[in-house]
C-alpha cells in the first residue's frame, strides 16, 4: 500500500535541517538528475506583494484563450494541491506522489528543504504534463529561490517592499536586487512597481534584460465602469474590472497584460479571451468579501506594505459600526509595522496561536497589540474559538475580518466551512514556506 500525501509531506518536512535554506547548488543538482527541462513558454512572477493576484490573472486569460497551462503557486490555504494547477484544476494526491518518489530517487545523499523538494517535484509534474505553457510563483526573494532554475521567458517582479529581512536584506534596495535575479538576458524584464527600487533597475540593465517599466512601457487607464491597458504596441480598451477586489488590481493586471504582450508571437491572446479571464479569476483570501452578513474579508496581508492596501480597500467598503479583527501572524514578520497600519480600522482584536516553529502565541500577538492606547483585544485558544465567539458578538451590519498569515486565515477558512472537504491535506503544511 502507498504511502498518503499527507505522510509523504511528513517526512519531506524533517529531510533537512532548515526549514529555509537559500541556495540553489542543491536544486540543480538534483534538477539534473532528474534531466528537467521546460519546452513551452514559462512566466516566473516575483515580488513582494501581489504574485498571486498576477499569476492568478496570468492562468486565467491563457486558460480563456485556450492554452494548457501550469499554475505553480506557494504557500497554499487548505490543500497542499493547490499549490500545482494543470488546465486549472488542482493536481491529485496521486499525481504528486509519484513526482514526490522520482525526486526522492534522484536525490541520493541531497538534502533538500520542504520547498526545494516540492518545488522540483511539481516542476517535473509540469514538464510530463504537455502543457502549452507554465506560470510560476517564486517563493521568497528571488537570486536563491528554488524556482529560479527556471529560465524564464519572460519575468514580473510585482513590487519591492520589505519583508523577510532575516533573508533578503533590511533595505528595499537589497530586497529589489535579490528579486530582480529572476530577470534573464534578452528576455522580457516586467516591472509592476510604481517606483522600483534603483538596484532592479540596475540590475536589469547590467545583464541586458528586456526592461518593462509600469509607466514606461506599459500603464493602464480606467473610469469606474471599465479600464484599458496601454502597452509599447499593444492597447486593450473596454476591459471588465477583475473579479479579484482590491486597489493594486489594475496593477497586477497591467503586468500581466505586459508578459503577455511581451510574449505575444508565442502566446497569443485575443481581447475577448482577456475579459473572459478578468471576469472569471479567483483567488481566496486576497481581499475576498463572502457573501451575507455580517461581512467576512479573509486577506492574507503579512507585511506593512500589503497591511497598507488592506487599509485602503478597507475603506471602500463603506460604513461598518464595528470591526472585529482574527489577526495571527508568524513570529519572523513586522508584526508592529502591520498592526501600525491597521489599527485606526479595528474595534476589537481577536487572536489565536499559529503553529510550526515560526509560530506566535496568542500571548506574543496580543503584546504588540496593547502597545496601541484603548486597543480591545482577545486571546483564544485557536481560531475556531476564536471565529464562533466573533460571530456570538457582531452584529449583521458589522465587519469580521480575517487577515494575516495564510495559517490564521487558513483556520478561520475552516472555521467557515467554505471550502471544507472530506480526506484533504490541511494547513498543516502551510508553514512551511512563507505565510
Amino acid at each position: 500500500m502507498s504511502e498518503s500525501l499527507s505522510t509523504w509531506l511528513d517526512r519531506i518536512e524533517r529531510l533537512h535541517a532548515k526549514p529555509i535554506d537559500l541556495g540553489l547548488d542543491r536544486v540543480r543538482a538534483v534538477a539534473s538528475r532528474l534531466d528537467l527541462r521546460f519546452d513551452v513558454p514559462t512566466i516566473v512572477v516575483g515580488g513582494t506583494n501581489g504574485k498571486g493576484s498576477t499569476c492568478a490573472m496570468l492562468d486565467a486569460m491563457l486558460r480563456a484563450a485556450g492554452y494548457r497551462v501550469g499554475l505553480y503557486t506557494s504557500p497554499h490555504l487548505l490543500r497542499f494541491n493547490e499549490r500545482a494547477r494543470i488546465d486549472g484544476a488542482d493536481a491529485g494526491d496521486d499525481a504528486l506522489i509519484a513526482q514526490f518518489e522520482a525526486v526522492e530517487a534522484a536525490r541520493g545523499d541531497i538534502t533538500l528543504t520542504y520547498f526545494e523538494f516540492t518545488t522540483l517535484a511539481i516542476l517535473r509534474l509540469f514538464s510530463h504534463a504537455k502543457l502549452d505553457a507554465a506560470v510560476l510563483e517564486v517563493g521568497l526573494g528571488g537570486r536563491l529561490d528554488a524556482v529560479n532554475i527556471v529560465d524564464a521567458d519572460a519575468s514580473i517582479v510585482t513590487s519591492v517592499a520589505i519583508d523577510h529581512v532575516d533573508y533578503l536584506g533590511t533595505t528595499r534596495e537589497l530586497i529589489g536586487a535579490e528579486k530582480a535575479h529572476i530577470y534573464r538576458r534578452g528576455k522580457p524584464a516586467i516591472c509592476s512597481d510604481p517606483q522600483p527600487s534603483q538596484s532592479l533597475l540596475d540590475y536589469a540593465h547590467t545583464i541586458g534584460a528586456d526592461l518593462w517599466r509600469f509607466g514606461h512601457d506599459f500603464n493602464y487607464q480606467g473610469d469606474r465602469q471599465q479600464w484599458a491597458y496601454v502597452g509599447r504596441q499593444v492597447r486593450r480598451a473596454s476591459l471588465p474590472y477583475p473579479a479579484l477586489r482590491g486597489a493594486n488590481q489594475l496593477l497586477n493586471a497591467s503586468g500581466a497584460l505586459a508578459a503577455l504582450e511581451a510574449l505575444g508571437p508565442q502566446l497569443p491572446v485575443s481581447q475577448q479571451a482577456v475579459r473572459q479571464g478578468l471576469l472569471t479569476v479567483h483567488l481566496p483570501a486576497r481581499f475576498q468579501v463572502l457573501p451575507g452578513k455580517p461581512a467576512i474579508v479573509l486577506d492574507v496581508a503579512h507585511n506593512p506594505h500589503a497591511a497598507a492596501v488592506l487599509v485602503q480597500n478597507l475603506d471602500m467598503m463603506g460604513f461598518y459600526p464595528r470591526t472585529h479583527a482574527l489577526f495571527g501572524m508568524l513570529r519572523d514578520k513586522d508584526i508592529a509595522g502591520v498592526v501600525d497600519r491597521v489599527h485606526d480600522k479595528i474595534d476589537h482584536w481577536h487572536v489565536a496561536p499559529t503553529p510550526g516553529a515560526r509560530g506566535t502565541t496568542a500571548a506574543d500577538i496580543a503584546h504588540y497589540i496593547r502597545a496601541i492606547p484603548d486597543a480591545l483585544v482577545t486571546e483564544y485558544p485557536s481560531f475556531a474559538a476564536a471565529f464562533a465567539s466573533v460571530r456570538e458578538q457582531a452584529t449583521p451590519d458589522d465587519r469580521i475580518l480575517a487577515f494575516g498569515s495564510f495559517l490564521s486565515v487558513a483556520e478561520v477558512l475552516s472555521a467557515i466551512g467554505e471550502t471544507n472537504k472530506p480526506n484533504e491535506t490541511k494547513a498543516s503544511h502551510a508553514h512551511r514556506l512563507v505565510g
